[in-house]
């Protein structure tokens, strides 16, 4: 049985609609990268009203810029994020590289960003987790964030994304222990 997504999911392009209606049964709005016109943004606003939408972009800078743009201009969005490992195919990131398993756990796990933001989360929290300066920091962050459903991000991203996501102290306990 597919799974059906009643929010509108924003993706980047038409072959990242495409891996998600492979997976999903969602309505989707199309950026078209950093092209995003006056008229999208405002079909993504509309859309944010009336269903609510997930911005998933893809797992690299370019797609993280996009999240950032569309974020900061229309509040209440959801976010999902698709672990960098399972979105790549022959040097090229994209969620249009993703299976549907991967694709629907990646939706499966949204999250909010709250209104106030949040300070759980602090650099020593990272530091003492192994999650930030030491040899295999970056594989830790990547496979916590696989695990909590907040992407893989350097330490400065991960951390905002700890604190903003509104993951909590248990979430973030339990998630180690599964590493």
């Amino acid at each position: 049985m597919i799974m059906v997504v009643k929010e509108v999911i924003v993706v980047e392009g038409r072959d990242d609609a495409a891996a998600v209606k492979r997976a999903v049964d969602a309505e989707i709005i199309i950026t078209h990268g950093f092209g995003i016109t006056k008229e999208t943004m405002r079909r993504i606003e509309f859309a944010q009203s009336r269903k609510g939408v997930i911005i998933f972009t893809d797992p690299d800078f370019a797609g993280e810029k996009i999240r950032n743009k569309i974020s900061s201009s229309i509040k209440g969005c959801k976010h999902a994020f698709l672990p960098r490992e399972e979105a790549v195919k022959d040097d090229d990131i994209g969620i249009e590289n993703a299976s549907p398993e991967s694709i629907r756990d990646a939706l499966s796990k949204v999250r909010s960003q709250p209104g106030v933001k949040n300070t759980v989360f602090s650099k020593r929290d990272l530091i003492l987790n192994g999650l930030s300066g030491s040899p295999n920091s970056s594989e830790r962050r990547s496979a916590l964030g696989k695990i909590l459903g907040i992407g893989y991000g350097n330490s400065k991203q991960f951390l905002n994304r700890l604190n903003n996501y509104g993951i909590t102290r248990q979430e973030f306990e339990e998630a180690l222990k599964k590493l």
